[in-house]
């Protein structure tokens, strides 16, 4: 006989959407079958977190899929990779159209909800794959990408990252750059929702004092639970909780606990925790399935988390908190910034270039950036009469 936390846990999944803030399957596609999907049955593909069957037995309303590149192509091809993960999330839901629904909105998830498919956002993960271009934000916002992770864990030109506060990088920017800002004031024009983790403290205050929308942590833990900076401290949570932000727990044992192995109590004890300091409303589901290695026991898939719901229920969460962590937090957050990115209709575009110097690399050229060129070439001539006068010192002392 099943579980009576069980039976309810899927219950209420049957009548609230359980939205996940993050899973990387479309990296596996990239690592394991470089985006070939033709040669890829996700009905059958078992050597990843999540695959079609799985998805239909963990009940998933909603998934954000993780545009992921890694931090080594910064600088380099970030923009032209991070375009493939958006293309093979497209074409995922062009191939399982019976399974996924292609998602950019709140109400698309509902919709998707009720004929029964997993509604499919993109959220990128790592400003690097911007290469500091508001042009190529809203490039992506028009691909159908609802949020941007501001840094993975590499700085950007204008981010810092959550290293810098491990010690183990120097910040480059206390936080956001001018730049940064701009980025954000931007992304809350267009209705792209702010996602926090893998950013600094300093980063995360920052952001919750100027942007008009409410934020997204899309697979972050309690720091109080686990004392690991890809966690969010507690008073942060506390502002989450006042501009009606979200913090979507992730799964993932490093960030669940110190311990060598998890269960699925240590991961409900962060749930617990944020309800207590902050309330069941800035909580969701946030995986992080498919983008790590270690998980805890009874979640090794994404078949396995309403075992999590059947925890919360055991430990006396009502349903009306379970189903707001489940998706209701989580559509309340993506209205909001519809409704802000609505009341800023009449704003323009901002055009702002970040400053050359800021950006200056030897894979980049400066075009549109009036002063640039000559500067470039100047430098580039007194490059080379100092390699000349130093091979000329050089064969007059021979």
């Amino acid at each position: 006989m099943e579980d009576p936390h069980m039976t309810r846990a899927k219950q209420l999944m049957s009548e609230t959407p359980l939205i996940d803030g993050h899973n990387d399957l479309p990296w596996q596609l990239r690592k394991q079958f470089n985006n070939q999907l033709n040669n890829v049955d996700l009905n059958t593909l078992d050597t990843t977190h999540t695959n079609i069957p799985k998805i239909k037995e963990g009940r998933l309303g909603a998934q954000f899929w993780s545009a992921y590149v890694p931090c080594e192509t910064q600088y380099k091809d970030a923009v032209r990779q991070t375009l493939e993960q958006i293309d093979v999330i497209h074409r995922m839901c062009q191939k399982y159209p019976e399974t996924f629904m292609f998602a950019t909105s709140s109400q698309d998830i509902m919709e998707a909800f009720k004929m029964s498919k997993t509604a499919s956002l993109i959220g990128v993960e790592g400003g690097h794959s911007l290469d500091s271009s508001l042009g190529t934000l809203r490039t992506m916002y028009q691909l159908g990408v609802r949020y941007l992770t501001l840094t993975h864990s590499c700085n950007t030109p204008w981010a810092d990252n959550w290293r810098v506060d491990t010690g183990s990088e120097p910040s480059q920017h206390n936080g956001l750059s001018p730049f940064g800002k701009q980025l954000i004031k931007e992304m809350n024009r267009l209705g792209m929702l702010i996602d926090l983790a893998h950013v600094t403290v300093a980063v995360m205050n920052q952001v919750l004092d100027i942007s008009e929308a409410p934020v997204i942590f899309s697979h972050s833990s309690a720091y109080s639970v686990r004392p690991h900076k890809r966690n969010v401290p507690d008073d942060v949570l506390l502002r989450v909780n006042q501009t009606g932000g979200i913090v979507m727990v992730n799964f993932y044992t490093d960030y669940v606990t110190e311990s060598k192995t998890a269960y699925i109590s240590d991961v409900a004890d962060h749930f617990d925790h944020i309800k207590k300091v902050a309330g069941a409303g800035i909580i969701g589901f946030g995986g992080d399935y498919d983008g790590v290695t270690r998980l805890p026991e009874g979640l090794e898939d994404v078949s396995k988390v309403p075992r999590v719901v059947a925890e919360l229920l055991k430990r006396g969460w009502t349903d009306e908190e379970v189903k707001a962590a489940l998706g209701k937090n989580l559509l309340r957050v993506l209205s909001k910034a519809e409704e802000v990115r609505d009341a800023l209709k009449d704003l323009s575009p901002d055009d702002v270039p970040i400053p050359y110097d800021e950006v200056k690399n030897s894979c980049r050229t400066s075009y549109g950036y009036p002063n640039a060129g000559a500067v470039h070439s100047i430098s580039t001539l007194a490059l080379l009469l100092t390699l000349a006068l130093q091979a000329f010192i050089k064969s007059t002392a021979l």
